[in-house]
């Protein structure tokens, strides 16, 4: 009768560790989940503030005041527009006959 309490002392002093091991896991893994959390919803916000920041910066108006000033750019118009004519398609033409 003794060995069989020892037998069932030991039984129930593992299933105690494995139980309180479980527990602890699975608060690690609760802390892990909520910190992910938090971290997603920080970036999530971030992205929406970089978002409007983009939508923002990329206004067709600021974009031609920049290529204005900084770029130098000028809009085309047939006084400043240069045509290329391309000599190979008459030379392959004139061969052709």
């Amino acid at each position: 009768m003794t060995r069989l309490n020892i037998v069932l002392l030991l039984a129930l002093l593992a299933s105690a560790l494995v139980l309180v091991k479980t527990s602890y896991e699975s608060r690690r893994a609760f802390a892990a989940l909520d910190r992910a959390r938090a971290e997603q919803r920080q970036l999530d916000a971030e992205f929406k503030r970089l978002d409007a920041e983009r939508q923002a910066q990329a206004t067709h108006g600021r974009v031609e005041r920049v290529a204005r000033e900084r770029l130098r750019m000028r809009t085309a118009t047939p006084a400043v527009t240069a045509y290329v004519q391309d000599p190979a398609p008459a030379a392959a033409a004139g061969g052709a006959r």
